[in-house]
């Protein structure tokens, strides 16, 4: 570390105490509800969660989920306890985060000032200059969320991966059973998500099996950087686009459905619904027509590879939302980045209090 660096960091160390004789008093939280610190930001796209913030309440989410989770595979696996013992009482192991939830709600214990300040140097990174910018957020929203993401594959490859030799085989996945159910246009998704074609694209390097990256790159192809899966995320996107069923996309399909995804990608969602479709259609030929190489009034897969990123957003595109919309609510003097004092003067941009009632976790649908 440089001696810029050095200067600022103990510039920043002999604020520590007074910001902390000045940090922010939350409001009174009751121990006694499921608690969630993250974000307040919250996306309009496909009902996507904002990642959370801190990785000390990440970790907590993601044991109390682990137990969650574990709760419903045994009650899957072990239904015979279930038959036997219908008004059974839950297990204590399964109660087991209230000291979790005491942590977080002392603010003895758990100060967002401190945090904050632990924090800061480890997301102003590139440069090391006492701000956090656009960037730096993003990067650090994206590192939580990556973190998140392959917790729950290797959770998930747990169940699969039947004979423990760290990879899953077509024959050990068990697609959920909602498609397992239904016929082959359930809910307006082409079961070929899930079928041999979408697994043999995940698998990168052809040996039949999927390594811990692959099966990740399987459960969410949209973060991928395999190139045959990519194209296979094309390929669904016209099998599902396609009304008339002749193999390619009209101006018609593309401009009912596709356009509105690539429009709003453009635009963060905003201001989407003041749109008419007279105000669009002008715009969405522009497009077809930029995306229709070989001119021939239709898009074939391959000709849709340059805007697959927008109908399918990366980990990436969302953690980028949520930097420029926490930047935006804590940059007090609007220079575009943010100083620690400003973090310290916003910290519920950064930490919310979430409480809810009744469980309400949206569980992985495997043991169903």
């Amino acid at each position: 570390m440089g001696k810029a660096s050095v200067i600022i960091y103990v510039a920043v160390a002999l604020l520590l105490l007074f910001l902390i004789s000045h940090s922010p008093k939350g409001p009174k939280n009751s121990s006694h509800r499921r608690l969630k610190l993250r974000s307040t930001f919250s996306f309009d796209k496909q009902h996507h969660e904002p990642v959370v913030f801190d990785p000390l309440i990440a970790d907590i989410e993601r044991r109390r989920e682990d137990k969650e989770w574990e709760k419903r595979y045994f009650e899957h696996t072990h239904k015979e306890f279930l038959e036997e013992a219908p008004g059974a009482e839950a297990q204590p192991e399964w109660e087991d985060f209230v000291n979790a939830e005491d942590y977080v709600n002392d603010e003895e214990r758990f100060n967002l000032t401190n945090r904050l300040v632990l924090l800061f140097p480890k997301i102003d990174v590139h440069p090391v200059d006492g701000f956090v910018t656009e960037s730096e957020l993003t990067e650090w929203n994206l590192q939580q969320s990556e973190r998140d993401v392959m917790h729950r594959t290797e959770r998930d490859m747990e169940v699969h991966d039947k004979n423990r030799d760290g990879f899953v085989s077509f024959a050990e996945y068990e697609p959920p059973s909602w498609v397992r159910n239904s016929d082959n246009t359930s809910l307006g998704y082409d079961m070929g998500w899930w079928k041999e074609e979408h697994f043999n694209a995940s698998d990168a390097d052809g040996d039949g099996l999927l390594n811990r990256t692959e099966f990740n790159d399987f459960l969410h192809p949209a973060d991928s950087n395999n190139a045959k899966l990519i194209r296979w995320l094309c390929k669904e996107e016209v099998r599902e686009r396609d009304t008339d069923k002749d193999g390619k996309i009209n101006f018609n399909e593309f401009f009912h459905g596709l356009f509105d995804m690539v429009r709003n990608y453009d635009e963060g969602d905003h201001n989407s619904s003041h749109h008419t479709d007279d105000s669009i259609e002008a715009p969405a030929k522009r497009l077809f027509s930029q995306l229709d190489q070989d001119g021939d009034g239709y898009l074939s897969e391959e000709e849709l590879l340059p805007v697959i990123g927008k109908l399918h957003p990366s980990e990436k595109y969302y953690a980028k939302q949520q930097a420029d919309y926490i930047i935006s609510q804590a940059d007090t003097d609007k220079d575009g980045r943010l100083s620690l004092v400003e973090m310290i003067e916003n910290p519920y941009v950064f930490y919310s209090s979430i409480f809810n009632d009744e469980d309400d976790y949206d569980y992985h649908d495997e043991f169903r």
